[in-house]
């Protein structure tokens, strides 16, 4: 889907770039728009390495599923899940766990028409229109509770998510989520840092997000760390995510080191 032949899809706003598109751009997808891709050209400016970044992102999140399967869970709940790309959560966390639970949140029409497309001759997978923003709309998402028993640990997952967040908006968004899931829950993040990068390309980069209808917000190490608050983060703890358990069989890019990582278990 691209506006080639000048039409949008009904219920796309293609006035405004989108996040989900713009990440579907920097990995090589087909699924946006111009005013995506002039976003994305006015991030590349300040940050070069953003198609690196998104590989190493998803890189993350492959390692983090197997890590998550592997300690037992066997239902997850993808939260800004994005645009379907090779490597999902399901196809990761099915290879370790065949009968592997997972629901897909997010609040982009895109992802939602083709998620369901894609999806849909899978039973054990859905996708729900929900905001992380109402955490109770989340997990209590028809779709949600069709697929997730709350009374078994979950796995959450919020890659390149909570830096749309205010820190405002942090403790009840992350308290709720954390409340409801029971012990022996993971949730697994990825949030960007100005640690160790320019303010110059910092400040232009929030300023291209600020365009969008979710803004981001670069933070230091401590900050990203409350994210975690009620949880035990798992070592090798709160990392620039080329050194959280890299795998040499599943080969990262080289590091950009923009990206704080890690996953937690609730006690």
């Amino acid at each position: 889907m691209t506006e080639q032949d000048g039409s949008a899809p009904k219920g796309i706003d293609v006035t405004r770039p989108s996040v989900a598109r713009m990440y579907d751009y920097y990995l090589g997808g087909k699924d946006n728009f111009e005013i995506d891709r002039e976003a994305v050209g006015r991030v590349e400016k300040a940050m070069p390495e953003i198609r690196q970044l998104a590989q190493e992102n998803r890189a993350f999140l492959r390692r983090a599923v197997r890590y998550m399967a592997r300690q037992g869970i066997r239902q997850f709940i993808d939260i800004g899940s994005g645009l379907p790309t090779v490597g999902n959560t399901h196809e990761i966390a099915q290879e370790i766990v065949p009968d592997a639970r997972v629901v897909y949140v997010d609040n982009d029409p895109v992802v939602l028409q083709h998620g369901r497309a894609i999806l849909a001759t899978d039973v054990n997978t859905t996708v729900a229109a929900a905001d992380m923003r109402h955490p109770a709309e989340v997990l209590g998402h028809p779709e949600t509770v069709k697929l997730i028993d709350f009374h078994e640990p979950v796995g959450v997952l919020m890659i390149a998510m909570t830096h749309f967040l205010t820190m405002d908006e942090r403790p009840s968004i992350m308290g709720h989520l954390r409340d409801a899931l029971p012990s022996g829950s993971h949730l697994t993040a990825t949030h960007v840092t100005r640690d160790g990068h320019s303010a110059d390309a910092v400040a232009q980069i929030e300023t291209v997000y600020a365009a969008t209808p979710t803004p981001i917000y670069f933070r230091e190490h401590a900050e990203v760390a409350r994210f975690f608050d009620g949880f035990d983060l798992v070592d090798p703890g709160l990392v620039t995510i080329d050194t959280w358990r890299p795998d040499p069989d599943d080969p990262a890019p080289a590091a950009t080191k923009w990206l704080y990582g890690g996953v937690g278990r609730k006690p």
